[in-house]
């Protein structure tokens, strides 16, 4: 006799946003999750985020969103933003930006003064050339360390080059003040995880480009100055990343080949599917599963690209923002972006991707924290319960459902088990939904010497119950995600009816689940996200 492995997710019509309708059927779906394989594995720091370089008189569509939220002038002695990263244990992140490739060290002989970023018209991105001084990378990787971040660090990939026609720029790349800055690092006794070398040069380019020819040339120059200066140090030798761009596949396989093995240890690309940061179609964009979709090709392309020319290196995201141009205002800092990011990590996992950076931890309005004050914004609790709940191993996921549910499913993090991602851009319908890891388990034949537990009975037509509970009393956790106030452009959000705010301390508040018996329904509200942690789900992948 044969049994399904199964439990019930029950979408509910309880709770709506403003703008939304009433649930008005009931519709079952059925869910596979495949817990025999992993389709792929994340690196375990996946969840990662930004800094950047914007003065604070950066503006797009007279607005000036930065403040001073950048590199080189945020407050780094806040209590909040501490927390904020410390949270994470550890939370990795990237440096770097736009003006990344107008950035001089002030270290060795540097040629010219060492000055800040000004506007300028006939400057890149409208900013001239600006300079890091030692004392605030002294000051930004102290910051960095006391609070366990995970370092890529961004290079100026544009140094002696130039300007050609239109965008394209020629000339070798000067690495002298590179090689200066990684050796002042090395010296200090900085860990740096990753070099990023350049940004958005690919292709075409944003501002500036290069020809991959010349940039695969000088990727192998700068992976011989590291071997170089990390030679004979103690510091573990960091990965050379590149090159942070839009990805055009002809581009990108010409890199990996003129670079060739043992240079580029990760490739990144750039993701801002959502469009410019004023168009009045965000939201709409937002919850269309259609629009959502469209960008996993480009996913697959990256992963497929890398291991028919560059097997020995793996993708990143090195930064995406959702809507490009310092994001879109009251709608990236608020709780309906949280249905675009999760998805996009969801989605990306999926495809090989091994680190997801999100643009930016502070500044901008896609910042997870608010650039004044450092509070915590909708999509920051987002990264948080992913980064503690979804594992590295990565599960294929089957269902007859509707494109509106967007489900996921990752081996649980540090602990036996699954932990599902469920999305539900419905405001048309309820779901009950079934859950089964695809197998059907023949009841053996009881001994009569031996009186099985309630468990052990338990366990032959459950298998998702696990081989290895212990007896007792069997839970599942859950974590369910709602705007205050049922507003989708709320700014708070609500975990399990109580909404995330700092404490009265100044600490990140706890991120507490419910806990539900394995045989009782879930719960979910339209509009809105769970995270269903699933201990006792029998994953052979996930041993």
């Amino acid at each position: 006799m044969g049994f399904k492995v199964c439990f019930f997710v029950i979408l509910s019509c309880l709770l709506l946003a403003p703008e939304t309708t009433m649930a008005q059927e009931l519709k079952r779906v059925s869910i596979v999750i495949e817990g025999a394989r992993r389709v792929s594995e994340t690196d375990e720091n996946f969840v990662c985020a930004t800094l950047d370089w914007w003065p604070h008189d950066k503006c797009n569509y007279e607005q000036c969103p930065w403040g001073y939220s950048s590199v080189i002038n945020m407050d780094l002695t806040r209590p909040l933003l501490s927390k904020a990263v410390q949270a994470f244990k550890p939370l990795r992140i990237r440096i770097g930006g736009s003006l990344q490739d107008q950035v001089t060290y002030d270290v060795g002989n540097l040629k010219t003064p060492c000055r800040p970023f000004r506007k300028m018209n006939s400057g890149l991105f409208g900013f001239s050339k600006g300079c890091l001084h030692m004392k605030r990378w002294d000051e930004l990787h102290s910051f960095l360390t006391a609070n366990g971040a995970v370092v890529t660090f961004g290079l100026n990939a544009l140094s002696g080059r130039h300007k050609l026609r239109g965008k394209a720029w020629g000339g070798a790349w000067d690495h002298v003040n590179t090689q200066d800055f990684i050796n002042y690092t090395v010296s200090k006794g900085y860990a740096i995880d990753s070099w990023e070398f350049g940004n958005e040069l690919s292709g075409s380019g944003v501002g500036a480009s290069v020809s991959a020819e010349l940039y695969g040339k000088d990727l192998i120059v700068l992976r011989d100055v590291i071997n170089r200066v990390y030679k004979d140090s103690r510091l573990a030798k960091p990965k050379l990343v590149a090159p942070g761009g839009f990805y055009e596949r002809p581009w990108y396989s010409k890199l990996l080949q003129i670079s060739g093995p043992g240079v580029v240890d990760v490739v990144t690309h750039h993701m801002y599917n959502l469009g410019s940061g004023n168009d009045p179609a965000l939201v709409k964009k937002i919850l269309d599963p259609s629009f959502l979709s469209k960008v996993s090709e480009t996913f697959k392309d990256v992963n497929q690209t890398i291991q028919e020319h560059g097997p020995w290196a793996s993708p990143w995201v090195g930064e995406s923002g959702g809507a490009y141009n310092s994001g879109g205002r009251h709608v990236s800092d608020t709780f309906i972006d949280s249905f675009w990011y999760l998805d996009q990590l969801g989605m990306s996992s999926r495809h090989n991707t091994k680190v997801y950076c999100r643009q930016t931890l502070v500044g901008g309005f896609y910042g997870l924290l608010e650039k004044n004050t450092f509070v915590p914004n909708p999509d920051y609790y987002s990264a948080l319960l992913w980064h503690r709940l979804m594992g590295i191993g990565v599960l294929a996921v089957h269902t007859d459902g509707p494109p509106q549910l967007r489900v996921y499913a990752h081996c649980s993090k540090g602990r036996a088990g699954v932990t599902l991602l469920l999305i539900n851009l419905s405001n048309q319908s309820d779901f009950t939904v079934s859950v089964s890891n695809g197998r059907k388990l023949v009841m053996n034949v009881e001994s009569k010497k031996k009186k099985k537990s309630l468990l052990d009975t338990l366990k032959k037509p459950f298998s998702w119950i696990g081989s290895k509970a212990a007896d007792g009393y069997l839970n599942r956790e859950e974590y369910h995600l709602t705007p205050e106030n049922r507003d989708l452009r709320s700014k708070t959000m609500i975990l399990n009816g109580k909404p995330l705010k700092p404490t009265a301390t100044g600490d990140i508040p706890s991120l507490e689940p419910v806990i539900r018996g394995v045989n009782s329904p879930v719960n979910v509200l339209p509009l809105s996200m769970a995270f269903i942690v699933l201990p006792n789900f029998d994953a052979s992948a996930c041993s």
